[in-house]
């Protein structure tokens, strides 16, 4: 298992060592020692949530209050999926920019979201299911979003599907309804850098 940084700080895509034979394959997907090791934090594991999407289905951009925020460790097990990481932290060298990785079931890679950041994905085929391993349980109230269709963000979705098919997005209500980049931060609705690392320190 190897652990690369993205191009948003606290964000990394772990490339997972899969054994295969005429049976089938295994690997470890989650080991919390290397997430140390890569990190210098511990994720401490609070919840677990599993999701299965059509082809098109857009998720985010979701981000928690902090404290207690939401670190992620993201997989696709079955399907395909465009994982996005986006930089809302005020204050930030790279906030408002974004980073994206491949997630699916033939590479089995997975992603780390620290505290702060914004997460997102796109389901490039029908079943996607992707599964992730959460800091802090779902609190409603602490839960906000910024529209993925932003054009500041301006995050390049895919318009076909894992099989080349089109892609027609479909957002929840929510998600759609979400207030931009710019609205977000007129409303102080989204981290402040400092804080984050601050709280980060804590952990």
């Amino acid at each position: 298992m190897s652990w690369e940084p993205l191009a948003i700080e606290g964000a990394y895509r772990v490339t997972q060592r899969v054994f295969g034979d005429s049976r089938g394959s295994f690997l470890e997907w989650f080991r919390a020692a290397d997430l140390e090791a890569a990190t210098g934090r511990a994720l401490d594991l609070r919840q677990a949530n599993l999701s299965v999407s059509a082809a098109g289905v857009l998720r985010g951009v979701h981000f928690a209050d902090i404290p207690p925020g939401q670190a992620k460790y993201v997989t696709c097990v079955s399907g395909a999926v465009l994982d996005v990481v986006v930089d809302l932290r005020v204050g930030s060298p790279t906030f408002g920019a974004w980073d994206s990785v491949l997630l699916d079931d033939e590479s089995r890679e997975a992603v780390f979201i620290s505290e702060g950041l914004g997460h997102a994905f796109l389901s490039l085929q029908d079943g996607s299911v992707v599964t992730y391993l959460c800091s802090a349980p779902y609190a409603p109230a602490g839960e906000h979003g910024i529209d993925p269709l932003d054009p500041t963000l301006a995050i390049a979705w895919p318009t076909v599907g894992r099989d080349g098919s089109p892609l027609s997005l479909l957002l929840s209500d929510k998600d759609r309804d979400a207030p931009s980049l710019a609205a977000a931060l007129d409303s102080d609705l989204l981290p402040h850098h400092d804080a984050v690392q601050s709280f980060i320190a804590t952990l």
